[in-house]
């Protein structure tokens, strides 16, 4: 498959968290701001680029040849694992408050089943090093697509005149319904 249809594809037809519905915790947890919106979007981008091209080659060099992909799971969780906690570590030290504003959603990173959903579809795939890494960079970018532009619309609803039952949560519901429904369109279904 070209990496460029895979980056297209993985950004807005088949968008992890608009098509396949993986995500939606740190979806509707941080996209309150857009500002923690871009900093979630940028260390979930680091996290799903980097954790699938070491889980490829773990997959690959340590975990077929041995006749181990039985372990795959349990692997692929602690190389994600690991990488969640340089990120937490690295803004803890150089943006205070960004790693403030993300909060429980930092380490929730960890549990993203974006995170992991890619890094197994790679294998599942049977996408190359560089499928690989476009199909993960697709993704992340789409992730954040989705949650800046969430983001967008949730602090423009505090200057809406919306309806006291479907203010707060309820709208942001409908609101991400909505905007699955309009990603469906670059799929062709509607």
């Amino acid at each position: 498959m070209n990496i460029f249809t895979i980056l297209i594809s993985t950004i807005f037809v088949n968008n992890y968290v608009f098509a396949q519905f993986l995500g939606i915790c740190p979806f509707l947890g941080v996209s309150n701001k857009t500002e923690t919106a871009t900093g979630m979007g940028i260390a979930v981008t680091f996290v799903v680029t980097l954790s699938s091209v070491i889980t490829y080659v773990v997959h690959h060099q340590i975990l077929a040849r041995f006749g181990l992909e039985y372990l795959q799971t349990i692997v692929f969780i602690l190389v994600i694992a690991s990488l969640v906690q340089l990120v937490e570590m690295f803004l803890k030290k150089s943006s205070p408050g960004l790693y403030s504003a993300l909060g429980v959603y930092l380490p929730l990173i960890t549990t993203n089943c974006i995170v992991l959903g890619v890094a197994i579809l790679n294998i599942d795939k049977e996408y190359n090093i560089i499928q690989t890494i476009f199909n993960a960079l697709g993704a992340s970018i789409g992730f954040a697509i989705a949650l800046l532009l969430m983001a967008g619309i949730r602090e423009k609803f505090e200057f809406s005149n919306i309806p006291k039952p479907l203010q707060g949560f309820p709208i942001s519901l409908i609101t991400a319904g909505l905007m699955s429904i309009a990603f469906l369109g670059f799929s062709g279904l509607v």
